[in-house]
């Protein structure tokens, strides 16, 4: 199975990039929030999960093992396939999932494209005794101030890149709704590209 791939990126797509591996071209699936990370040129270290089917192999890629890992938990609970699990992990930060499925969380699992409570409830059942230990306290305080403007800013971004004004407002508010922990306007631009990107 292959775990990682360290290479060039060669093309990317909407929901894929290839990535040029010694002169083998390897098509990666991924969502909005790894793509965003992928510049055609660059080089890379992505880790990657092997899907087999009957018919198909297919490699998810994600930025960090973390979420890899994640990915390929999620899809031992009942119903939860490839799709759905990438989602998830693009949706939620690893540790905020665990600790939904720890906790018992359905509500935040809700939040999850595809997932509704009932599916929930069936991660929670199914998982709660794989998830490993769990810092269920509070979220880690963020590690510095947001900087002044940072709101007009994300938004002059958002807009430049052609989202409208409605629709930065409601990335920005989302931000603050989910505890984004970003501290400088570029990690903000990013996140908030993220949540639109899932619209």
């Amino acid at each position: 199975m292959i775990a990682q791939l360290t290479g060039t990126v060669a093309s990317a797509g909407e929901s894929y990039a290839v990535i040029d591996v010694g002169g083998v071209g390897y098509a990666v699936h991924a969502g909005a929030h790894t793509l965003a990370n992928l510049a055609v040129g660059s080089q890379v270290v992505l880790h990657v999960s092997t899907v087999v089917r009957e018919d198909s192999i297919t490699l998810f890629g994600f930025n960090g093992p973390a979420e890899r890992d994640l990915f390929e938990l999620l899809q031992t609970a009942q119903k939860i396939g490839p799709r759905i699990a990438r989602d998830a992990v693009e949706t939620l930060r690893p540790d905020v999932i665990r600790r939904a499925i720890a906790t018992g969380d359905t509500a935040t699992l809700s939040r999850i494209p595809g997932v509704g409570k009932k599916s929930a409830e069936r991660i929670v059942l199914d998982l709660a005794d794989k998830i490993g230990p769990i810092d269920t306290g509070a979220p880690a305080e963020r590690t510095g101030p947001r900087p002044g403007g940072w709101r007009t800013q994300v938004s002059q971004g958002l807009q430049a890149l052609g989202w409208s004004a409605k629709e930065a407002e409601t990335a920005i508010e989302k931000l603050d709704a989910e505890g984004a922990d970003g501290t400088d306007v570029p990690t903000l631009l990013k996140q908030a590209i993220r949540l639109l990107g899932k619209r």
